[in-house]
């Protein structure tokens, strides 16, 4: 595969090429050399809350299907293992459940629940074992504002990617997020991956395609930062509309914000709001399609309106018949490749120059 390269000024640089959306050896790569190097969100921290809850899970299904499971042991310390037994290889928890250790059901090699190895039947004259290679592998993971994060191999340590939002809002409660089930829905997009993420991380197209979302927002103020893994778009509130109260601590002190639109490379999507936190995690499942999964949650005392509801909803439709435009457009054989605006398409630039980073890294 032809090696990409994105200009690092903006004013002289082209978009991906549009290979890079349409084609499947650029969507295999891309789960080595991005997905499995990079954070990804997996579960709320509730699905182990006491000690010997374990939750099995698949890292990524359809994409990486990387067998993986969560424990907390009797110390209450939290633990991410390979859900591979180093016997033969069967999976080794098969579903969510108490267990006071973890035991193969396929020839009776147990483990505890830090993965460390514990015993095996009729293995007495085998020699040099039991030796490391027969623990379960420890996973990279964090937990934050109550939600789990995995990385199979991660280039960056997970505060160095996270810190800039964590330190910018580090005045919300986000501690003391509550899951609201009923307004979290997934989304089938018939798109690249990519593709969703180019639309998200630019409000250029919000007075074209969102005239709900363009009476609520200041397009004029409407502003991006960048930072080493991520952006932040801020949309700043029209009068009347909704918006943060701010502390005096904030850089943001004084601004009517509507809303943070946080992205962390390279397919999460934080939306925070005054009610709350919409989180959109953006699923590769084909190069050609894309499962986006919003799930809702709120500050303590908060509520989620109707209002909240039914744009973030029409919004997502709005982005998805876009989106999924471009997809059947950049079939084109005379579609190649794009420019920039050096005003309002500085997070699509960033993110294709992180792309192009970590796709041509051996």
């Amino acid at each position: 595969m032809k090696k990409l390269e994105i200009e690092t000024q903006i004013e002289k640089a082209s978009t991906l090429p549009s290979a890079f959306y349409k084609i499947r050896p650029s969507f295999e790569k891309s789960q080595e050399y991005i997905f499995a190097r990079t954070w990804q969100y997996v579960a709320d921290a509730s699905v182990v809350n006491k000690p010997m809850d374990t939750y099995p899970f698949t890292f990524l299904k359809n994409v990486l299907d990387e067998p993986l499971v969560f424990t907390k042991d009797k110390e209450n310390q939290m633990h991410c293992l390979s859900n591979v037994c180093t016997h033969r290889g069967k999976i080794v928890v098969e579903e969510a459940k108490k267990q006071r250790m973890l035991s193969c059901m396929y020839h009776g090699r147990c483990f505890r629940l830090d993965g460390s190895f514990k015993s095996m039947p009729e293995f007495d004259k085998v020699e040099g074992f039991p030796s490391p290679k027969d623990d379960l592998t420890k996973i990279p993971f964090k937990e934050w504002a109550g939600m789990l994060f995995v990385a199979l191999e991660p280039t960056v340590d997970f505060d160095a990617v996270f810190g800039p939002m964590q330190e910018r809002l580090s005045w919300l409660p986000l501690d003391k997020l509550t899951f609201h089930e009923p307004s979290s829905q997934d989304y089938m997009v018939n798109a690249n991956w990519a593709l969703y993420c180019d639309n998200y991380l630019e409000g250029f197209h919000i007075p074209f395609v969102h005239p709900a979302l363009n009476e609520a927002l200041a397009f004029e103020e409407y502003d991006y930062e960048l930072f080493d893994y991520g952006n932040l778009q801020l949309g700043v509130a029209k009068e009347g509309e909704p918006c943060f109260d701010i502390p005096p601590s904030s850089p943001d002190y004084g601004k009517n914000i509507y809303a943070y639109y946080y992205w962390i490379f390279p397919n999460l999507m934080f939306n925070f709001y005054p009610w709350g936190l919409s989180l959109n995690v953006v699923q590769p499942l084909a190069y050609d399609k894309t499962l986006v999964r919003f799930r809702t949650y709120l500050y303590e005392g908060k509520n989620i309106e109707d209002w909240s509801v039914n744009q973030l909803h029409q919004t997502e439709m709005e982005d998805e018949a876009v989106v999924e435009s471009v997809q059947f457009g950049i079939q084109s054989r005379y579609y190649k490749s794009g420019r920039f605006s050096p005003t309002m398409e500085k997070g699509v630039h960033h993110f294709h120059r992180l792309v192009a980073q970590f796709m041509n890294t051996e």
